[in-house]
């Protein structure tokens, strides 16, 4: 399996940009059924739905989640090969040593606010899914030259901060903010530093099929939006 992993920070802005992350049915494992904030929604697929529930089990305890779910996986190593249960080996670039990395940043990381599915956002991460399903590009930028911020614009106003990550590759919601959280070969830790970053309050999440990696996930945060 081939994983790929693109992030890219609006507002804020590390990356000096603009100014201003099985059917749901599955058992929530002792976690709180309140951090499904997107279980009553509509228009998210059952795949986006988990990813949201995912991202709050994470802000809501990152120690828990980096011990039930991250560490363990530190003994399917072996040297750069990651063998993730269910998926074909991964070759990662750093190792363990990414992964034990983040489990230590997750144990000292505080609770985080949740986060809300928000309808204009995910309209903005749904155009950069079927733009890509269909051109086979990766990257923040669309074929009609757009990018987060003005993907997000054509919906509504955002405030404080935006953001955007993309996965592309995995097989399950966990997996897929799993990966992005240990962040292999992101040296500044951007997608681990979007999950885990106070401001936000909303997101939107999209999915789509990719012709090279297979599942595509967007996911666009923001401090907060109002839709047009």
């Amino acid at each position: 399996m081939k994983l790929v992993m693109m992030i890219l920070w609006l507002a804020g802005f590390p990356l000096n940009f603009f100014s201003s992350e099985e059917d749901f049915s599955t058992t929530t494992n002792n976690w709180d059924s309140n951090l499904n904030t997107a279980a009553s929604t509509n228009y998210l697929s059952p795949l986006e739905k988990e990813i949201i529930f995912e991202i709050n089990k994470l802000r809501s305890n990152p120690a828990k989640y980096a011990n039930d779910y991250i560490a363990p996986l530190s003994k399917n190593y072996q040297r750069n090969m990651l063998y993730y249960p269910g998926d074909k080996p991964l070759r990662t670039r750093e190792g363990v040593r990414a992964l034990n990395e983040c489990v230590r940043d997750l144990r000292k990381q505080g609770p985080l606010s949740l986060v809300y599915p928000s309808r204009g956002l995910t309209k903005a991460a749904d155009d950069h899914v079927k733009d890509q399903s269909r051109t086979g590009r990766t990257g923040h930028s669309g074929s009609d030259r757009s990018n987060a911020k003005t993907r997000i614009e054509r919906y509504g106003q955002w405030k404080v901060r935006i953001a955007e990550n993309i996965a592309y590759g995995g097989i399950t919601a966990q997996q897929i903010v799993i990966y992005l959280l240990i962040d292999d070969g992101v040296y500044d830790r951007g997608h681990r530093k979007t999950f885990l970053h106070p401001d936000f309050n909303e997101v939107g999440v999209a999915t789509g099929n990719h012709p090279e990696y297979g599942i595509m996930s967007v996911m666009d945060f923001a401090g907060a939006f109002v839709e047009k």
